[in-house]
């Protein structure tokens, strides 16, 4: 993709309007470990190229809402959506910043990534601790010649708030009754029977690692990072998928990001041929009157860079780039809704 800077756009408004006092030399922002990857590869070719650091800490989406909402960083991070009403009560804006999926990942001695492959049906009953042996009938019926265990299953899921567990679980409940009507979905849920909690990514994978026949679930580019096995999924198509760029690529083709109040659009368990079934988009929270505008001038500076320059990091790591229509979109929402203490425009060109 080659989308223009909007930094390129123009030049000279910050005397026309207002001078912003000093640039900032670091920006601070927080929460989901979804995209945590992709922000720490953007963060250092953005350093190399502006010397202005990019902080951020990946301590879940429900931590990076306290923590924007608390005013403790320049911006939040969320793979769970604010709703309109919440962004409104809030004084905030909404954008995406990149497109991901979650995986299923388990640690089956001698079976390889995309080996065992799973319905979002038999994954809820797994989950649901309904299937409780890895040769159970529901999972042997779909891996035929496949030489699954006789081990019991281990569910592995973060113990923190997380948008990852809330992509996960809402994804299940559109594919199972018992799980929308009992668990359901969010960032955080009542999980049935003795399941292990984990924080972050980092401790889920840990957890699986050392427990045989247990199973749990990460964002894809960390799954693939540290070589974790990975179910393939049977998509709500009939068609058996693998995770990758391509068909997160086709769960989010058809998404209506312009008519989606806070771009906030849902991509699990979307009816095409190629798509993978746990799809997502990560959000960035930001306040609409900006307290420190220098801050936020550079926030906006640095997710207008990674968008004009970060394409072949995000494809890289597995990610989906925001789709330049979206982008366009996006500019336009910074430069409507962003301002100053005093009600003035931040100069973002």
């Amino acid at each position: 993709m080659l989308k223009k800077p909007f930094y390129a756009a123009a030049a000279g408004l910050a005397a026309a309007v207002f001078m912003v006092s000093a640039h900032a030399q670091e920006i601070t922002g927080a929460g989901a470990t979804f995209p945590a990857p992709l922000y720490s590869k953007w963060a250092a070719d953005y350093q190399k190229a502006t010397n202005v650091r990019m902080n951020y800490q990946s301590i879940g989406s429900s931590g990076g809402v306290r923590q924007i909402t608390a005013r403790t960083v320049d911006f939040g991070a969320s793979d769970a959506p604010l709703s309109a009403a919440d962004l409104e009560k809030n004084g905030m804006i909404q954008f995406p910043a990149a497109i991901g999926g979650v995986v299923p990942t388990f640690n089956l001695p001698g079976i390889q990534p995309g080996q065992v492959k799973l319905t979002g049906a038999v994954l809820a009953d797994i989950f649901l601790t309904r299937i409780t042996k890895w040769n159970d009938p529901a999972i042997a019926r779909l891996n035929p010649g496949v030489n699954l265990p006789d081990l019991n299953i281990s569910v592995i899921r973060r113990a923190d708030g997380s948008g990852t567990t809330f992509v996960f679980t809402d994804y299940l409940s559109k594919v199972s009754e018992a799980w929308r009507t009992g668990p359901g979905t969010g960032n955080t849920v009542n999980w049935p029977g003795n399941s292990i909690g984990g924080k972050g990514n980092e401790g889920v994978a840990a957890f699986i690692q050392r427990t045989p026949g247990s199973i749990g679930y990460v964002e894809y580019s960390y799954a693939k990072q540290t070589r974790m096995p990975f179910a393939a999924m049977i998509n709500a198509a009939g068609n058996t998928v693998l995770p990758d760029d391509k068909t997160f690529a086709a769960a989010a083709a058809g998404a209506e990001w312009a008519k989606t109040p806070g771009f906030g659009v849902n991509l699990n368990n979307i009816n095409a041929k190629d798509a993978w079934p746990i799809t997502s988009a990560t959000f960035i929270l930001m306040y609409r009157t900006q307290e420190k505008p220098a801050q936020g001038t550079e926030v906006v500076k640095f997710f207008d860079w990674a968008f004009a320059n970060g394409d072949k990091a995000a494809i890289d790591l597995d990610y989906v780039p925001i789709p330049d229509a979206v982008v366009k979109l996006v500019q336009a929402q910074w430069s409507a809704n962003l301002k100053d203490p005093q009600g003035r425009p931040l100069p973002l060109k």
